[in-house]
């Protein structure tokens, strides 16, 4: 029996664990169900079909919900030696994560709807399922560690290389949750390369298989034609800061805040400097273009937290991470009654949307996640 880091042997009374692993078909998954099956767990392989006809997904090697993925994943569970079966959740994504992503464009918000597919499907819908078969824990590919405590309560931190940290994504994951999550590669300072050279040494195909990166429910990785296919075109103006209009758009929903390319006003500003997206309003279908500078956020307000254990008793000091490649910024946080986060930024930063998620950290270990409602301008504290 191999003892990998991040894959323990047993729980806290010795006895082996039955383990779901949720494989996307992709390489990070496959390993991951391999060394909690050579930790000696009890394991069971599971694929999540997440479209109703999942020949609309990405093909060509791409995707985590394709015809394609779910072969991959079942020639893995083979090779591993696991049982393996595929579970149908096409109805709850599209509620709850397809559904969602166009709400919150419609609404001018920017979401991220990997981070909800974590939240909605792979650690509750698949959870609680996996609970109720008698399951003791979900086991996934992804890039983070969990460390328990003396007194058995368990924390997520960030993965042991920086590099691949995938704790982002997952810090709506509550206490409940996390008690029955697995993260094999976490802690594992290995390579990606490294990860593909295991999998080639255990035999599985999808060793070289290409990493998901884009959207999976839009085909061919075009948001604004997904978009405009679900929420019609609506002509709507390009105006400054002053309100003079610059040009028109086809949907307010398809820009971001921050989005410098493909604005079409036509002519450069007076100072001969780039606009940028400042804001986004669907009431009237306008955005409002400017300079950089004006983009500088120096606080904002959060909405729907959830935390990784206990909330926090008082005002903090953290890190914050704003989106899932992003650095760390420092900020000082404090929660608004039991549904607000207000947090203020040491220095000021740029692109904050509302619709994405800020996640707070003390040093590695993830303290929780929130919404973005609204944030405040630099420019605008500053006057």
């Amino acid at each position: 029996m191999t003892d990998f880091p991040g894959v323990p042997t047993g729980p806290r009374d010795g006895r082996r664990l039955r383990v779901l692993a949720a494989m996307s078909g992709g390489v990070d998954s496959a390993v991951a169900a391999a060394r909690a099956a050579e930790a000696g767990h009890d394991v069971t392989g599971v694929h999540l079909a997440l479209s109703a006809n999942p020949q609309s997904f990405r093909t060509g090697a791409r995707g985590c919900c394709t015809i394609e993925d779910s072969r991959d994943a079942r020639r893995a569970a083979d090779v591993i030696g696991i049982p393996f079966y595929v579970w149908d959740l096409a109805e709850r994504f599209r509620e709850d994560v397809v559904e969602d992503f166009i709400a919150e464009y419609e609404a001018g918000r920017t979401p991220n709807p990997c981070l909800r597919c974590n939240e909605k499907i792979k650690f509750a819908a698949l959870l609680d399922k996996a609970i109720a078969l008698g399951f003791d824990a979900v086991c996934t590919g992804h890039y983070a560690t969990i460390v328990e405590r003396a007194d058995g309560s368990r924390e997520l931190h960030r993965a042991s290389d920086l590099a691949k940290d995938q704790s982002y994504v997952l810090g709506v994951l509550d206490e409940r949750q996390l008690a029955h999550a697995m993260f094999p590669l976490g802690d594992t300072l290995t390579t990606k390369d490294e990860i593909r050279a295991e999998a080639e040494r255990r035999d599985l195909a999808v060793a070289k298989k290409p990493d998901s990166h884009d959207i999976c429910f839009i085909a061919d990785g075009d948001t604004q034609g997904f978009l405009a296919q679900h929420l019609g075109t609506a002509e709507g103006d390009i105006v400054d800061e002053d309100g003079h209009r610059l040009g028109t758009h086809e949907g307010a929903y398809g820009f971001t805040i921050g989005q410098r390319k493909g604005l079409r006003i036509g002519h450069p500003a007076p100072d001969g400097k780039p606009r940028y997206v400042l804001d986004i309003s669907p009431v009237d279908n306008t955005v409002t273009v400017g300079p950089a500078e004006a983009l500088d956020v120096a606080a904002l307000t959060a909405i729907k937290p959830r935390w990784c254990g206990a909330p926090p008793a008082g005002p903090g000091t953290y890190t914050a991470q704003l989106r899932a490649h992003g650095g760390e910024t420092e900020v000082m946080a404090e929660r608004i009654g039991e549904t607000g986060l207000r947090v203020t930024f040491t220095e000021p930063v740029r692109g904050v949307a509302p619709g994405q998620a800020i996640v707070l950290y003390d040093d590695t270990r993830v303290v929780g996640s929130a919404t973005i409602a609204a944030t405040e301008r630099a420019q605008a504290v500053a006057s």
